[in-house]
């Protein structure tokens, strides 16, 4: 393979300082046609670009996936003759590297040139023309040779072995006979001893179903290409690649079964649910417990953030009932709690190398803040006595960390913000005290089931009502003409974080800065600028504010741009997920975002706040031209419903029924009324 440069680069490539390089960074306002073109929703649950009818090409895009033991970016093209080929940026997390630090998972980019295609008739299949590309957890190629042999190729990881799999099914779709050989090849590289933490690794690369074959009409021929990576005194890996795929497309199924969203809009239901399988399939096993991590081309591996854990995703699992995604959440909270000091010291921002070391590399960036929102949350909607117990330790700590960081006009200091300095933060922000704010509601709540002194629940409620007053007084202001926040002390040009408040509850400059929000000024096809007069876009804000919009009440306008949004990123240039960042790191597909966009239903279309181990308070928000929808298989709350919202002339019926149809809750209210439900 060549660079862009001319300079030929290694089939193994472990720099890659700046990944996908063959991938051109498209513009944020795409081109409509592309956008309408390519890509469609299939007639079942994934989406598919049909090239016989939309020949649409070249074409560039990567793709992630992850299992237990090994996550990859799949890099792949069409070329200008309709030929598909790829890269596979493949790491294995607990193959740890030298230095062990957050990045330091063995990593190879690995292309196809060596590989042996199969021969017919004596012939090798070369130029083969792809018909139909189609994802659905799998990226699957179809592609025609000649006129009578059909190639298909279904790439995707293991669930829990260090492994991926390029996995071919050969038809024969003529009337005669044909003679196919499977050649028979395997490569093994090894690494530098010094270069590991266990020593040696090595990579293997073989063909499975190799031989010589008689395909009658109509038969099939199936054999696959694994990719695995072991210690040097490990076994290889045996096993079935055929088996590995019914595992993958189990776990694919098992994800959509449950938190299923109906709405009237298709791809939002079907981003949704993309949004489910990347969400719960980044859960690493590591010598520290399940540990979801974000992925992405900067390596976020076997490691924990503040952020994107605690934060983003861990609130969301109880929902969907994954029991890794649980046990992950729990995990990360654990590792964070061995942290707690009587100093109160911060803790650190990341527990990186499967537990065993840390990263606090920005200082405070609000992660008490951020841990202590995450914890509660999590521990109401979990519904779990026990966990919740064990859990409040921690919880409790971070309160008092944050309250001791209260400057003398009852604002949060902190360091930065999630974004690490890559843009102001002040000394104090908006998203550091808000997240402080929402996390006094949730003790308070959680407190009082677990039989807390009425001193101490009294005690957070207070806190929050004089830090939402310090909050309004300090922070909101009129920036750029809007009457809205300022996101720290001086700021004086719109940015996307000024959503927060309205996740948190607090509305009172709702109407400025929904105007802001959607302003030319912040808003592209692409979702929010991060900061007005740049061009650059990190989803997780743009998450945010379609929550806080839906919640706030201005449903009809947020769904306009959710629509819009959730569009883009399933059917448009880079597809399926929604992505990290943009010009950084190449729209990575981070895969706790995607906890955040299914989040937009459940805390802001549905409006679903815990109040309790067993209650919540719902707000739904259905937009105008709705007449139903529903979330169904809900695991939160200690018992499994369905909630559906219906539109009954000018109220809003709100019913939920348990897994035998049992009605558990069922009134109709005002648009907009808040419903107390309880569980119990």
């Amino acid at each position: 393979m060549s660079s862009k440069n001319g300079h030929v680069m290694s089939r193994y490539d472990m720099s890659l300082a700046y990944p996908f390089i063959f991938f051109t960074l498209f513009s944020l306002q795409l081109s409509a046609q592309n956008e309408a073109n390519r890509w469609e929703l299939d007639q079942k649950s994934g989406i598919q670009w049909n090239l016989l009818d939309n020949p649409i090409y070249p074409h560039k895009d990567h793709m992630a996936m992850s299992g237990q033991k090994v996550d990859m970016i799949l890099e792949w093209q069409i070329d200008s003759f309709g030929g598909f080929s790829a890269e596979r940026v493949i790491r294995w997390p607990m193959l740890r590297t030298i230095p062990d630090d957050t990045h330091a998972s063995l990593q190879r980019r690995i292309n196809d040139d060596e590989i042996p295609l199969p021969i017919v008739n004596g012939e090798t299949m070369h130029y083969l023309k792809a018909t139909k590309v189609h994802i659905d957890g799998t990226l699957k190629v179809t592609s025609q040779w000649k006129e009578d042999i059909v190639l298909e190729l279904n790439v995707f990881p293991s669930l829990h072995s260090p492994v991926v799999f390029d996995h071919y099914t050969l038809i024969n779709n003529g009337s005669k006979d044909v003679k196919v050989v499977i050649p028979n090849w395997r490569k093994q590289d090894q690494t530098a001893a010094d270069k590991g933490t266990w020593g040696s690794y090595l990579i293997d690369e073989f063909l499975i179903g190799e031989g010589a074959f008689l395909l009658g009409p109509g038969d099939q021929l199936k054999y696959s290409l694994v990719r695995a990576a072991r210690k040097e005194k490990d076994a290889p890996y045996f096993g079935y690649p055929s088996a590995e795929l019914l595992a993958r497309q189990h776990f694919i199924q098992e994800s959509s079964q449950e938190l299923v969203l109906s709405t009237p809009d298709e791809a939002l239901n079907r981003l949704f649910r993309f949004s489910k399988i990347r969400a719960a399939e980044s859960i690493f096993s590591t010598r520290g417990g399940l540990m979801h991590g974000p992925g992405g081309y900067n390596k976020y591996l076997a490691a924990i953030w503040a952020n994107d854990q605690a934060e983003y995703v861990n609130p969301f699992f109880p929902f969907l009932g994954n029991v890794a995604g649980n046990e992950s959440a729990l995990n990360s909270f654990r590792h964070f709690a061995r942290y707690i000091n009587p100093e109160y010291k911060p803790i650190p921002s990341s527990i990186i190398a499967e537990g065993r070391s840390y990263w606090n590399g920005a200082g405070d960036r609000g992660d008490m803040a951020m841990i202590a929102y995450g914890a509660a949350r999590f521990a109401l909607a979990s519904g779990n006595q026990e966990w919740s117990k064990e859990l409040w330790p921690l919880i409790e700590w971070c309160l008092e960390y944050n309250d001791r960081k209260k400057r003398p006009n009852g604002i949060i200091a902190s360091d930065t913000d999630e974004l690490e300095g890559r843009f102001p933060a002040g000394d104090a922000n908006l998203s550091t005290s808000c997240l402080y704010y929402d996390a006094l509601l949730s003790a308070a709540y959680l407190a009082k089931e677990l039989g807390v002194e009425e001193n101490q629940i009294k005690k957070y409620r207070l806190q929050a009502i004089a830090l939402r007053k310090a909050i309004n007084q300090h922070f909101e202001a009129e920036v750029e003409g809007y009457a809205t926040y300022q996101y720290y002390e001086g700021n004086d040009v719109l940015r996307s974080w000024i959503c927060i408040p309205l996740t948190v509850g607090i509305y009172d400059q709702v109407e400025g800065t929904i105007a802001a929000l959607f302003s030319s000024r912040l808003w592209t096809q692409s979702g929010l600028l991060t900061k007005a007069g740049t061009t650059t876009v990190w989803d997780r804000s743009t998450l945010y504010a379609l929550r806080g919009v839906m919640a706030a009440g201005a449903v009809n306008q947020g769904m306009e741009k959710l629509i819009a949004f959730s569009q883009n990123r399933l059917l448009g240039e880079h597809v399926p997920y929604v992505i990290e960042a943009y010009p950084e790191y190449n729209q990575s597909h981070l895969s706790a975002e995607s906890g955040l966009y299914c989040r937009i239903f459940t805390e802001g279309v549905f409006g679903i706040r815990p109040t309790g181990l067993n209650s919540f308070e719902c707000t739904p928000q259905l937009p105008e031209n709705w007449e139903e929808m529903s979330l169904e298989n809900i695991h939160a709350f200690g018992r499994t419903w369905s909630l559906m919202v219906k539109r009954l002339e000018q109220d809003i019926e709100v019913s939920l029924t348990d897994t035998s149809g049992k009605i558990l809750y069922k009134k109709s209210m005002a648009k907009g009324a808040t419903h107390q439900v309880s569980l119990e």
